[in-house]
């Protein structure tokens, strides 16, 4: 194990418990952080990352068990070992269950801390290891292709799908670089296949990467390949996602989360044709790919923020298409709704083979934030509710009947509460915990992308998905 390779955050309102700490971890090798309290350690995990959390379980402002519960929200895949005082093994034993991966009892000593360290360490080094093999498996053993049909499940009779079928007509011929705007659950990935299943590389394989999925390290190994000792656990080497395309087409997906360093190897990718793997050194390797990348932010937002190079923008905006949202194409309702009957009746072990005017009348007023993806989730869901061969509008979730077209990807303020009361904090967290949970939905989940509509830091919205015990 490579100790100068982790990087470790320290929070504990103990000037001198922190600052020994810090020294004890820099002596074995590692890079480290420190925070005085759990809301500058949430902030710090946030921006720099870290691969293991040491944090005191009794602290003001913010207990060590809070923070625990939030690190867990907003980094998964960060370890965290919590020191606790003497007489608190109930309180140890709920921060392993609510995420810690080991906990240290006050009054130990340098060696002692050192060995639990190392082991968290080493067991984390094991555990990224099999992560980067199992991904690099199932990339290898699996070459996509789209569904029999010109455009697969691209379904609609509305003027934007005409558009965006006459686009894939042209574009699939072409090499060139396609950018796919959208909001969450439009279809992006239905356009990338049809591109690749109208293109001469349909033969080749599709590969898909969500770069919104994965960590930044990770990310970049699992798009460039690496070496054989390049890190910790690299006892292989492994070729990237851009290698296992090659021929064919790869498709990144929430591309506007990547981070800056992952953008600048991309457009060395798109500029040369050409990518060194992780460890690499100077090797070149050659690769022939199509690129079709997709993000839920708009072009003209991600042009102007700070966060995605201009440089690479204009790389991938070469052939743009935007998918409409589902609110704007409310005639193609009806064929999708059939489309998802037929296609769900088997799961669901349904006799459904009709729905009832009334509620189709229903579905075809409801705004659908989360589009196509939350329509067929619905329809599955009624599907199992429904016990004959007409699904009526008993079976449907309580859908609010707004059909407001808004800005894309905007909110709609809910109602207050027509009883109960207006008594103002009661009022303000149920308005916000809707907002949150409609955020949340209209950003397929992705809580970068909530973040952005609620124009929040992803700190506030972990600690406000924690608040309202949202499912996320």
């Amino acid at each position: 194990m490579t100790k100068k390779d982790w990087s470790i955050l320290v929070v504990d309102d103990n000037d001198s418990m922190r600052d020994g700490l810090e020294l004890l971890l820099r002596r074995r090798g590692h890079k480290t952080m420190s925070a005085e309290n759990g809301q500058q350690g949430l902030e710090l995990l946030e921006e720099e990352g870290a691969d293991l959390v040491v944090t005191d379980l009794k602290m003001g402002k913010m207990s060590g068990l809070d923070l625990l519960m939030q690190a867990k929200q907003l980094a998964p895949e960060t370890d965290v070992l919590v020191i606790t005082a003497h007489g608190t093994v109930e309180t140890a034993v709920e921060a392993m269950k609510q995420g810690a991966c080991d906990f240290i009892t006050k009054g130990f000593s340098s060696e002692e801390f050192g060995i639990k360290v190392d082991r968290i360490l080493r067991e984390r080094a094991e555990r990224l290891r099999l992560l980067r093999e199992n991904v690099a498996l199932r990339a290898e053993n699996i070459s996509f292709r789209s569904e029999p049909g010109e455009y697969g499940e691209m379904i609609g009779k509305s003027e934007g799908m005409k558009s965006v079928r006459r686009f894939v007509d042209r574009a699939a011929a072409t090499d060139s670089t396609v950018m796919v705007y959208g909001e969450s659950g439009t279809g992006k990935e239905l356009v990338a296949r049809a591109l690749h299943a109208g293109s001469h590389r349909r033969d080749g394989a599709f590969v898909r990467v969500n770069c919104g999925a994965l960590p930044e390290t990770l990310l970049e190994t699992e798009l460039f390949g690496h070496e054989k000792g390049a890190f910790t656990g690299a006892d292989r080497q492994r070729r990237g996602r851009f290698e296992l395309a090659d021929g064919g087409t790869l498709f990144l997906d929430e591309i506007s989360t990547a981070s800056a360093s992952t953008q600048v190897r991309l457009l060395r990718v798109l500029q040369e044709k050409e990518l060194e793997r992780v460890g690499g050194g100077e090797q070149t390797i050659k690769v022939d790919v199509r690129i079709v990348a997709a993000t839920n932010t708009p072009a003209d937002e991600l042009q102007s923020g700070k966060e995605f190079r201009n440089d690479l923008f204009y790389r991938l905006h070469v052939a743009p298409v935007t998918l409409p949202p589902l609110r704007e194409r409310r005639d193609d309702i009806p064929l999708l709704v059939e489309h998802f009957v037929g296609k769900l009746r088997a799961r669901t072990r349904s006799a459904v083979k009709a729905v009832e005017p009334g509620a189709m009348s229903r579905l075809q007023k409801y705004r659908w934030p989360g589009n196509i993806r939350e329509l067929e989730n619905v329809v599955e869901r009624a599907l199992v509710l429904a016990d004959g061969e007409v699904l009526r509008e008993v079976h449907l979730p309580l859908l609010p009947e707004r059909v407001g077209s808004g800005a894309q990807g905007g909110l709609t303020a809910p109602s207050l509460p027509a009883t109960g009361g207006l008594e103002l904090n009661r009022v303000l967290d149920r308005i916000e915990e809707d907002l949150v949970r409609e955020a949340l939905q209209q950003a397929g989940g992705v809580k970068a992308a909530a973040a952005r509509l609620l124009s929040i830091k992803k700190s506030a919205l972990h600690y406000k998905i924690n608040k309202y015990g949202i499912d996320t």
